[in-house]
């Protein structure tokens, strides 16, 4: 039998090959998409760092980024559009807390500078009128 292999917190069939790449090591995700899938599993396993490396330095907070009482359910992108070094990637990722669920619906701007991605912000699009 081959390697055992671990299904990645984003969805994707094979953690090491798919996020734990960007994770795990120092290899840069190659399009925001990726980048923001990396950055839902590094919030699922809690992995601080990796948020504030990929987090853009103009609008980084300060402190822990993840929740030990939240426990992610699943993501699901809902689009990807990239125009030179911007990038905009909608998702849904559904979480709970306490015993509640909730989905975080947002569409997340992202830049490339010297080669990386990073995330900058996002709009919550339920949340206009």
């Amino acid at each position: 039998m081959g390697a055992k292999t671990t299904n990645c917190p984003c969805g994707g069939a094979d953690y090491a090959q798919c996020c734990g790449r960007y994770l795990e090591s120092n290899e840069a995700a190659p399009d925001a998409e990726r980048l923001m899938r990396s950055r839902y599993s590094a919030y699922v396993l809690g992995k601080d760092v990796y948020l504030q490396q990929t987090w853009h330095a103009s609008t980084r907070p300060t402190g822990s980024l993840t929740d030990s009482t939240t426990k992610w359910l699943g993501l699901e992108v809902r689009n990807h559009h990239q125009q030179g070094d911007e990038a905009q990637v909608e998702f849904v990722a559904r979480y709970k807390v306490g015993g509640r669920a909730h989905r975080l619906h947002e569409r997340s701007r992202f830049v490339r500078e010297e080669g990386k991605w990073y995330y900058v912000d996002g709009s919550f699009p339920e949340g206009k009128a």
